[in-house]
């Protein structure tokens, strides 16, 4: 069956595996010790040797090289050192979240407050938002509608949000994408703060007596109350 126009990927190549000692087929390599001293070209059987002598392994490490350059070192360190820099590597990588929200040209107050408090709280996470206004019918024949209703909605969250993509028309669709500024987030984090911080306050009076009223002094220890 032929393969749907558009839908054809070419074959992705492997990657090249490392070879190493035995593997490695070539007569001569240019060989690099275990400090990284260039040793000169050797056979390759007289590279191993010396690798084998130094209780090392013989890696090819430039295997397009005029003659291919192999080095002498282990291995298996070299191998878990490349894997824990990639780890950290794709640790360190920021994941840029877009979410999308879908607006009508005539929505109403209820629906657009609704909607404008999602787009918050994507802001709050520092996701991008996508924001689409849906045309049907006749409501393409006024773009300008949807325009207004994006530009309301970023000057509405302006304090967490800025415009990274200005509204852009593509067919029935108008689209524009928002960004999370410095600010995002940040006011959310406060007033989590304060509620714990008043948890906390609560909490401390649950072992002991509930505090006086305010306007009525405390009794001190060792004084009696008047009778009335």
């Amino acid at each position: 069956m032929r393969p749907r126009r558009g839908s054809f990927e070419p074959p992705r190549r492997p990657e090249p595996q490392t070879r190493i000692n035995d593997a490695i087929r070539v007569p001569r390599v240019r060989l690099i010790g275990e400090e990284g001293q260039q040793l000169g070209i050797k056979t390759t059987e007289e590279a191993r040797t010396y690798a084998y002598g130094k209780g090392l392994d013989l890696v090819e490490v430039a295997a397009g090289a005029d003659p291919p350059v192999a080095k002498v070192m282990d291995f298996g360190k070299y191998r878990y050192e490349q894997e824990q820099k990639a780890k950290a590597a794709r640790k360190n990588q920021t994941q840029i979240l877009i979410k999308e929200i879908k607006l009508r040209p005539k929505i109403g107050i209820h629906d657009y407050e609704t909607k404008k408090g999602h787009v918050v709280r994507f802001l709050h996470q520092r996701a991008k938002v996508k924001v689409t206004i849906m045309f049907r019918g006749r409501e393409r024949e006024h773009p300008d509608r949807g325009r207004d209703l994006l530009m309301r909605l970023a000057d509405d969250i302006q304090e967490i949000g800025t415009i990274e993509i200005q509204p852009l028309l593509e067919g029935r669709n108008m689209t524009m994408v928002l960004a999370p500024t410095k600010n995002a987030g940040v006011k959310r984090d406060a007033e989590a703060e304060d509620e714990f911080r008043g948890e906390e306050e609560v909490q401390g009076h649950g072992d002991g007596e509930a505090p006086a009223p305010s306007g009525e002094p405390e009794p001190q220890p060792g004084t009696q109350e008047p009778a009335e």
